[in-house]
């Protein structure tokens, strides 16, 4: 079997003009590796220099757009995300110019992380995270437990009103009615990207509304990781990949 590293990607993404286009990049498998541990997540120095460079090359026109939460970025990352746009808990939450906008606390949200708790009690390998707008169940350490974490995500979602996204060895518990692309139209909408052309980098089915989203606005997507069904037009294969790229259309 061929590793990630090796298997068949979309062609790589052109040249971009830093003034006539906006860039949406998400993070965990994007510029940060995945790990079986997601809490530990830190952006490392290069990262840090990196995003703040495409800040200052695209006049303010970045932004990560993460299932994880804002308050989980701000820590992860540092100081640079408050310059840059976030968009945090898969669309739930935007922030730009220390302006936040998000939807009310889902109501069964902390029944539901109750629920979760007391099932990861009896399965300590499994990775509990815990978001502002949901609750992530990581099967990462133990693949064993893919289908039962599955199904009793689904039956905790039911009983709380929640709805059931599907992630790379994980589920997470969140309320309806937002996704990366809203959140790729809203930040679009106004300056200083409104009037560019979005391109929309990610790895996961998370990231897909947000990659249709690029191309319907005049930009395109870029798949990191091995091609599938997706609608990116481009793909890069992995995270060094992906920050190559990004330190050639900054140059």
């Amino acid at each position: 079997m061929l590793s990630r590293s090796h298997q068949p990607v979309l062609a790589p993404p052109p040249a971009i003009d830093p003034a006539s286009h906006s860039l949406f990049v998400d993070f965990d498998g994007t510029l940060v590796p995945l790990v079986d541990h997601p809490e530990l997540v830190r952006a490392d120095t290069e990262l840090v220099e990196l995003l703040t460079t495409l800040h200052r090359r695209f006049a303010g026109r970045v932004a990560l757009v993460s299932g994880r939460s804002i308050a989980q970025l701000d820590q992860m990352v540092g100081p640079v995300t408050a310059e840059i746009a976030l968009a945090g808990s898969h669309g739930a939450e935007v922030r730009r110019d220390g302006r936040l906008i998000e939807p009310p606390r889902p109501e069964g949200l902390d029944g539901a992380i109750a629920d979760v708790r007391l099932y990861g009690a009896g399965h300590p390998e499994m990775i509990i995270e815990e978001k502002s707008h949901g609750v992530a169940m990581h099967y990462r350490v133990a693949p064993i437990l893919e289908e039962p974490v599955k199904r009793r995500a689904q039956a905790i979602a039911e009983r709380h009103g929640l709805v059931v996204q599907p992630g790379k060895m994980m589920v997470e518990l969140r309320g309806p009615g937002w996704n990366k692309g809203e959140a790729v139209e809203a930040l679009m909408a106004e300056a200083p990207m409104a009037g560019s052309r979005p391109v929309v980098i990610g790895d996961d089915l998370t990231d897909e509304p947000a990659l249709a989203v690029a191309g319907a606005m005049g930009g395109f997507g870029v798949l990191v990781g091995a091609r599938r069904e997706s609608a990116a037009l481009y793909g890069l294969a992995d995270v060094g990949s992906v920050r190559r790229w990004l330190w050639e259309v900054a140059a």
